[in-house]
């Protein structure tokens, strides 16, 4: 039994429009190298017409608007950060250096110590 609640989104005119700017962007690319014997400006034109357009193909699709909520949701999310002190941030910065450093020492004493046992004790070398 289907769920009345569910939504179907058929997305393939989004896929097409992705799709179509893609061409718009290589036509770009494609266009750039073609153009090889023309001014630098034209040159240029013809890529950043394509990017350009291959963009505006973009944001104006289902999955490009998507994007763009999206983008504006995170944004909002970000402001409601609260961000740490200037203080916060350098005594957290101070532990995280002392514990790389007790640990750096613990392990340097550890390697030493199986170094020991493993050749001296075990093997007899020296």
């Amino acid at each position: 039994m289907a769920n009345p609640n569910v939504e179907t989104v058929n997305a393939s005119s989004g896929k097409w429009m992705l799709f179509l700017a893609f061409l718009l962007v290589l036509a770009g690319i494609v266009g750039f190298y073609v153009l090889a014997q023309q001014p630098a400006y034209v040159r240029a034109g013809a890529l950043i017409g394509g990017i350009v357009l291959g963009l505006v193909v973009v944001f104006v699709s289902t999955p490009g608007k998507e994007f763009i909520g999206f983008a504006r949701e995170s944004y909002r999310e970000v402001r409601k950060v609260v961000w740490p002190t200037r203080k916060e941030s350098l005594q957290m910065t101070g532990i995280v250096f002392a514990f790389v450093l007790v640990m750096s020492l613990f392990l340097w004493g550890a390697d030493k110590l199986i170094e020991w046992v493993v050749f001296s004790l075990i093997l007899g070398w020296k």
